[in-house]
């Protein structure tokens, strides 16, 4: 298996559980409970525990915050890479209700400080990686630097575009061999690099066809997987490089689960689909995302972001 590399976030989770989430001027009783968390760390996490030797360049305040990301870093084996600034460590504010649907209010911090010198002088660790992990919590200019390192290298490049309302620039989403948007980052994009408007709300009914169409404008030379939680996952591949699979779309179901907490199963699936890909690039693809989707499932059974990762090493391809 090659390694796992993952640019990214870390943040502080403070997590409160009530029966449903707050409306503007309510007041509720809830559960409360912190801990690890931010999409970067939560999905080197996934990958590390999908069985990947997972590297993670990130930036920390020197705080609590960061003392406690080196040391869950450490216990999971992850290779921490970690930029010192003068902000504070990042932090997440998360309501959980009932149902186990979320909203999350981020402070930035640390993250937002991530430099791209920083990134240039992991160079020789990026190069040394089959695959490679960003997403958006990090400065735009900061992730298209590392997927243009890592594809240079020769590495599989992965770009989860979260959260929606998060910069992007068409050269960053140029240096992505996949794109791992949900329903809801996916009409963000298209509203803003292709000028389609489609309503997140109707991107799981929407044909197979015009969804492979609209995958295409948006990401004419890579893969676009949509992630859609409950209904499962879209795949597109561009027609001459269909990575091992025989259509150049399809969907997947989503795997069963008893779920009660979805918090982190985005970044599982994400940490998870690095992870299979890092083992077999001979694979079809199609094996990598129904991993992914078993690995996400199964963490939504377990309360958390990070520390409800499982631990599930995908079959060899």
């Amino acid at each position: 298996m090659s390694p796992v590399v993952v640019v990214g976030s870390f943040n502080v989770d403070h997590v409160w559980r009530c029966q449903a989430l707050p409306a503007p001027g309510a007041t509720l009783s809830g559960q409360y409970a912190t801990g690890p968390g931010g999409k970067g760390f939560n999905q080197a996490v996934a990958a590390a525990r999908a069985g990947a030797a997972t590297s993670f360049v990130c930036a920390l305040g020197d705080d609590a915050g960061g003392a406690l990301a080196r040391g869950l870093a450490s216990a999971d084996g992850i290779e921490l890479l970690a930029d010192a600034s003068t902000e504070p460590t990042g932090t997440a504010g998360i309501y959980v209700d009932a149902h186990g649907r979320n909203t999350i209010v981020i402070g930035a911090g640390a993250n937002g400080a991530l430099e791209p010198a920083f990134v240039q002088r992991q160079q020789p660790g990026i190069a040394r990686a089959g695959v490679l992990l960003a997403q958006l919590e990090s400065p735009a200019d900061t992730v298209e630097l590392a997927l243009a390192l890592a594809r240079e290298a020769g590495a599989v490049t992965v770009l989860n575009p979260a959260p929606a309302n998060a910069a992007s620039t068409n050269a960053l989403l140029a240096h992505a061999d996949v794109l791992t948007p949900n329903e809801t980052e996916f009409a963000a994009l298209l509203a803003r690099h292709v000028g389609e408007r489609i309503e997140a709300d109707d991107v799981a009914a929407t044909d197979g066809a015009t969804l492979h169409a609209l995958c295409r404008k948006l990401l004419p030379r890579g893969t676009v997987v949509i992630t859609l939680g409950s209904v499962g996952a879209f795949v597109s591949h561009a027609d001459d490089a269909l990575r091992g699979d025989a259509q150049p779309y399809y969907r997947i179901a989503a795997e069963p689960a008893q779920a009660i907490d979805t918090t982190g199963a985005g970044d599982a699936f994400n940490g998870a689909l690095a992870a299979s890909l890092a083992q077999s690039l001979r694979a079809a693809f199609g094996e990598h995302v129904r991993f992914a989707n078993r690995y996400a499932a199964a963490s939504t059974e377990r309360a958390g972001a990070a520390s409800a990762m499982p631990r599930m090493k995908p079959q060899a391809g």
